[in-house]
């Protein structure tokens, strides 16, 4: 029989959906079925992932986004699976990151009543007054399938809310006597269900930000996420050949400039300090950043001129966020450039403006090189430090390889020294829930076989990811990566925050502060049980170019994962 489940399954590949990570329960007799019908019939549906793990499993489908540009699927059961993808799911929200999660629901029914009634103790038990409300603060769209007449209908709005910007996930749900009745088959017009068109500037904006752009000295460009498009890296690009804008990069979450561009000045972070470029500019252009700095930091001068363009510029989910812009503009990054660059075309900056321009903030960025160089020289007295260890990784790095950043106090690090110029090369969570790398690895992988994947993360952050069932999925689903653990034995951000806002305090001088590892896991040991993954601990620089270049060659030749345990100064 066609049922609602069956109908699920074929919206999905007429939505282009490649995978559901799937995190099975008693919810799922009915999609269970469908699936096993359809393999036995030959009909065509996504390839089933089982995740051990919900946060694996939604992280993968995160990653996979990422690398291909194609929404996912990830079910999981009840309510107890839709709070176990809590880390998750806050990671998909903040970063933008469009996907379908189904949640099965208890039974309405307890007599036999519909197909699908109760007849587990766990059911009255996991019937919670508003499953949806448990997302509903973090999805685009959420709803519940109540009939199979609709279903499809349901399920390709729910597509369309999370492909229009500013993208998103979205949250369904349907009981197990939905899931189970008859359904008409329905094909889906996908050219019906096309998400919003993208906003472009209006010809006054366009005009008000092209007279700013002339008349400025040191135009400079704030981004952050600008990248996740990568047309919009190329228009960039143009633009800043035409105006002499610098680029700068807050809390960089995509690749959003080659880093091998004269004009490109860094990324920023947490950095205490006033950031050089941003004081120097006497007007900047915000393009996609929620947080383009920090004011107790670093601000822009007193006087610049800001202005602001974003596909969320009031940031509807943040409670407190302002940045006195002169001009806040909704746009899609990559029109509204291609825009500006046209008017410039008719309005063309003066040849020694533009030069001087150019010549000012290349000054800055040669500076900064010369700093990273430093930086990453081979260590002297036997310390690893992390810029060693991502200078050698860049050295051995070519054109087929894809990173995967969840560093955390190491993000900036990672981004400076690694200096890709590739957009697309790149990925972080975008948000703040640790744990992600792993399962992106895994999505990214998925998304483009042929490509080598690295993900760099902390050993907090490996913990978060549930490694054991991280690494069972990458040897069962063929999609091995290269896992690169920065090892200082502890969590380093929460020393670092603490001792930001009390530096004389009592936990500048106390002997613990709680979020040390000593003595650490064996991180290599797990992916080995879990997986059967090459594992090396490293503990002396000289070691780190040859265990780099072997993590590689078993990734590439051997197909399984592997992941250096490398040993840096205790936080």
């Amino acid at each position: 029989m066609y049922t609602t489940s069956s109908a699920f399954l074929e919206v999905l590949i007429e939505q282009g959906v490649t995978y559901v990570f799937a995190n099975l329960g008693s919810d799922h007799p009915a999609l269970v079925e469908a699936i096993a019908e359809a393999r036995a019939l030959g009909r065509a549906i996504p390839e089933i992932i089982t995740c051990p793990n919900e946060m694996v499993g939604m992280s993968a489908a995160h990653g996979y986004w990422q690398a291909s540009g194609v929404a996912q699927a990830v079910v999981v059961h009840v309510e107890c699976g839709t709070q176990a993808l809590a880390g998750a799911m806050h990671n998909a929200a903040k970063g933008r990151a469009p996907m379908l999660i189904f949640a099965g629901a208890s039974p309405y029914t307890q007599n036999g009543e519909l197909k699908g009634s109760r007849n587990e103790f766990i059911q009255w038990i996991q019937d919670v007054h508003d499953q949806r409300g448990l997302v509903r603060g973090y999805v685009k769209y959420d709803n519940e399938l109540r009939t199979g007449a609709n279903a499809s209908e349901i399920i390709n709005r729910a597509f369309q809310f999370a492909y229009s910007d500013p993208k998103g996930p979205v949250y369904l749900m349907g009981a197990r006597e939905v899931m189970e009745e008859a359904a008409p088959e329905v094909a889906t017009d996908r050219s019906k269900w096309t998400p919003v068109a993208p906003a472009a500037l209006t010809q006054e904006a366009v005009a008000t930000l092209g007279h700013a752009l002339m008349a400025a000295q040191r135009p400079l460009i704030v981004t952050s996420y600008l990248g996740r498009n990568p047309e919009a890296v190329e228009a960039l690009a143009a633009f800043c050949d035409v105006t002499g804008a610098g680029v700068l990069e807050s809390v960089p979450t995509w690749q959003n400039f080659p880093h091998s561009n004269l004009l490109y000045l860094g990324n920023q972070w947490n950095d205490p300090h006033q950031n050089e470029a941003l004081a120097l500019a006497d007007l900047v252009l915000v393009i996609d950043s929620d947080v383009p700095w920090i004011p107790v930091h670093s601000r822009p001068a007193p006087g610049a001129t800001i202005f602001h363009i974003d596909i969320d510029p009031l940031k509807a989910q943040m409670p407190l966020f302002h940045i006195d812009a002169d001009g806040s503009f909704q746009a899609d990054a990559a029109l509204a450039l291609r825009q500006l660059t046209a008017w410039l075309a008719g309005n063309q900056i003066g040849e020694y403006q533009l030069s001087d321009r150019k010549a000012g903030w290349k000054c800055l960025h040669d500076k900064r090189l010369q700093r990273l160089a430093i930086l990453e020289a081979e260590p002297a007295e036997g310390t690893i430090t992390p810029e060693y260890v991502v200078a050698c990784l860049r050295t051995l790095s070519d054109e087929d390889m894809l990173f995967v950043n969840e560093g955390i106090s190491k993000y900036p690090t990672v981004f400076n020294h690694l200096a890709l110029d590739r957009p697309g090369s790149i990925f972080t969570s975008g948000g703040g829930s640790l744990g992600y790398n792993g399962g992106a690895a895994i999505g990214v992988k998925l998304a483009q076989p042929d490509k080598t994947v690295v993900a760099l993360t902390g050993d907090g952050s490996f913990m978060f990811s549930v490694p054991s069932s991280v690494h069972w999925m990458a040897r069962r689903y063929e999609a091995p990566f290269l896992q690169i653990v920065f090892n200082n034995r502890g969590w380093k951000s929460p020393k670092l925050s603490t001792l930001a806002v009390h530096p004389d305090g009592y936990a500048s001088r106390a002997e613990s502060l709680d979020v040390s590892f000593d003595p650490p896991p064996d991180y290599a040991g797990i992916a080995m049980a879990s997986g059967g993954a090459f594992g090396l601990k490293v503990t002396e620089p000289s070691e780190i170019k040859a265990a780099i270049a072997e993590g590689l060659r078993v990734v590439r030749e051997e197909k399984r994962a592997a992941v250096l345990d490398i040993w840096l100064a205790h936080l």
